[in-house]
């Protein structure tokens, strides 16, 4: 555990000559105030100031005065930025008021609170394992930024068919420098597609993670020039890039509470209502794990990417599913969520949803074993399965008719997150797109 006292030594001892404090927007984008070593004791004693105003979703001009408050133990030195002239450290912040109240509109705290909920109805831990996926693309020789194949491999390809093979094993080596706990790294389905998995965390030390492995991609990437996207279908004719979500809960002992080799598929009934909740409120919280207006041309037919409502505990049809391992690894996979989303935002609405499963003890769904992609729609909906929201617009709607997810957010965040989602949609909507000039500009 890093105090005060050890973050200066620590600095003094790695050269640190400056520091980033870093904290995230509503729209999951990270920001950061930039000082001096000399700040840093200031820094730490949560002095460091800024103007909310000038950060969207955040507050209004009135009433711009933030203060970012570091948490200590994120405390991390970025080896990727050394230079002669000293190193770069980091520590994540969270966003309070000048009155010394945490800002509602600041994501973390919004997950912080949800996890505060969760311990108060007897849970000691929301545990998160993410698998992002990013495309790499070549840069041109102007280094900027082009949509070219770097390589035509394929789901665990090697080299020479994987040619992002270096730049992929450069960045597990930069993470495991900052302590991450790898687990694998892999080509994946599409050509210049790829996939790093590092180990289950506690959901807020995982959200923190997965936003410092998004700077590591992006930067090390760079370096092969080569430029990393987790947009999430940046190419029409291949699979689309997603963020399956592991989740389980623990009790005080640090137990699975999703596990019981005495239930059918050794599932316990916690675990059947935590899958309850999550079908339940899946539409409603799609605009927040699937945020932006690309995210829906990955959700379609023909991509490996689920479409429908239901879970299974093999069948990768279903937006849900339930990994064969068992006891402690015990989890619920989502596989609907893409890396576009806010983490912060968007474990808050995945946990809510479990946890209102739980709280109301929603009634135990049959998972699926169909191959959904097959099924005529009169037969899903005869089965109970719906469909996710088609696009952004769709899933605002539902967004706007969910008590729940109101509440997971707060007033705040809920408002201005629909606010600029509703702009992102009409901006798209007048926008002509080259499909458009393509289809008809000849034509007519």
């Amino acid at each position: 555990m890093w105090t005060k006292e050890t973050i200066l030594e620590d600095a003094k001892k790695q050269n640190v000559k400056y520091i980033r404090l870093c904290f995230t927007d509503i729209h999951g984008t990270i920001k950061n105030v930039e000082i001096p070593i000399n700040g840093l004791s200031d820094a730490l004693d949560n002095k460091v100031m800024f103007d909310g105003s000038s950060i969207d979703g955040f507050a209004r001009i009135e009433e711009a005065d933030m203060y970012l408050n570091p948490d200590v133990n994120t405390w991390l030195v970025l080896t990727w930025e050394n230079s002669i002239y000293g190193n770069v450290a980091r520590l994540i912040c969270d966003v309070y008021r000048p009155d010394g109240t945490p800002f509602e509109g600041d994501p973390r705290f919004i997950l912080k609170r949800n996890l505060k909920k969760m311990r108060e109805m007897g849970f000691n831990n929301f545990k998160i394992g993410v698998e992002p996926e990013f495309f790499l693309f070549k840069r041109n020789g102007e280094h900027e930024v082009t949509r070219d194949f770097n390589d035509h491999g394929g789901y665990f390809d090697l080299a020479p068919v994987d040619g992002a093979e270096e730049c992929r094993r450069d960045i597990v080596l930069e993470l495991q420098k900052l302590d991450f706990c790898m687990e694998a790294s892999h080509h994946e389905v599409a050509p210049s597609q790829h996939e790093i998995n590092f180990e289950f965390n506690d959901a807020l030390e995982a959200c923190d993670q997965l936003q410092t492995f998004k700077l590591v991609v992006r930067n090390i990437a760079k370096r092969h020039n080569l430029h990393a996207t987790f947009m999430p279908k940046p190419i029409e004719s291949v699979n689309g890039s997603g963020m399956h979500t592991n989740c389980s809960l623990t009790n005080d002992a640090n137990e699975n509470v999703f596990y019981d080799p005495n239930k059918p598929y050794q599932l316990s009934d916690t675990c059947q209502y935590f899958i309850s909740g999550l079908i339940k409120h899946a539409r409603s919280f799609t605009a927040i794990t699937n945020p932006i207006v690309n995210s829906y041309k990955r959700l379609v037919p023909g991509y490996e990417a689920p479409i429908y409502v239901a879970w299974s505990d093999a069948n990768r049809t279903a937006m849900i599913r339930i990994p064969s391992a068992r006891q402690k690894a015990t989890r619920t996979e989502i596989r609907s969520t893409d890396p576009a989303a806010n983490p912060y935002l968007a474990m808050s609405a995945v946990l809510a949803a479990g946890l209102d499963g739980i709280e109301n003890k929603h009634k135990h769904i049959k998972p699926v074993t169909q191959n959904l992609y097959k099924l005529k729609r009169d037969k899903r909906e005869s089965l109970g399965i719906a469909n996710l929201p088609e696009n952004l617009k769709d899933a605002l709607k539902e967004l706007k008719k969910s008590t729940l997810m109101k509440e997971t957010l707060g007033d705040h965040v809920y408002t201005k997150f629909i606010k600029a989602k509703e702009d992102e949609w009409s901006d798209y909507r007048k926008s002509v797109t080259q499909w458009e000039i393509s289809r008809y500009l000849k034509a007519l």
